[in-house]
């Protein structure tokens, strides 16, 4: 039988490395009995090698059980643990790892693929936000690890501390955990930019630090008739 699907380049890369880029799309994490578990994206497991376990990510109790309610992020978390290899995907999207040092991350959690259980994490609504603004709490990461983001398409790297810096809710993929976006919502009516919580509404960077931007508002949501 002969193809280039059987390419070298296809096939699995062996590697130590606990976290390894299978492709740009696809992530390869080794795991053993010893190792961190791994917090993923339900859904984002798309093959596995030898045992694993894979289960409920909790919310932890108190005040991020409450938050998870109200605002529906985090709730759809995977903790996974065992011996062998995971592989995640998320619709063909790009893949980037982040390595933290005791340092943070704030993250739009579409965009979450994967981290190590070594993280601390929480739920944050945004300054303005909250339920009426489209729901726009995201998630805090801090700490040793690291974690696995997507972009869908190239992704663009802003700097904030230049000048006041846009972004439509559904393209910022995450940013400096410093910054403290707030809500812009000074738009005339009529005049709709970008496809975001309301259409109307732009996160208003601005400070020391990034954010980092897709090019894509993530799929179109179609009135019903």
């Amino acid at each position: 039988m002969r193809s280039n699907l059987f390419d070298a380049s296809n096939q699995e890369k062996q590697t130590n490395d606990r976290w390894t880029l299978q492709s740009s799309k696809m992530l390869r994490c080794a795991l053993h009995p010893q190792a961190p578990e791994i917090i993923s994206a339900a859904g984002a497991m798309v093959a596995y090698q030898g045992q694993m376990d894979f289960s409920y990510q909790g919310s932890g109790g108190g005040m991020k059980l409450l938050k998870k309610m109200v605002s529906g992020e985090g709730a759809n978390m995977m903790r996974t643990r065992g011996h062998g290899e995971v592989f995640y995907a998320r619709q063909a999207h790009e893949i980037f790892l982040i390595q933290l040092e005791g340092d943070a991350l704030t993250l739009n959690t579409k965009n979450l693929l994967a981290f190590d259980s070594t993280i601390q994490w929480d739920i944050r609504a945004l300054g303005g936000g909250g339920m009426m603004a489209g729901g726009l709490f995201n998630l805090f990461l801090q700490g040793q690890g690291m974690v696995a983001v997507t972009s869908d398409g190239p992704p663009m790297l802003l700097d904030c501390s230049r000048q006041p810096t846009y972004v439509d809710p559904q393209a910022a993929v995450c940013w400096s955990a410093n910054l403290q976006p707030q809500i812009k919502n000074d738009f005339k009516m009529g005049s709709l930019i970008g496809r975001g919580s309301g259409e109307s509404f732009q996160l208003a960077f601005h400070g020391p630090g990034f954010v980092v931007v897709q090019p894509s508002e993530g799929i179109p949501v179609v009135a019903a008739s």
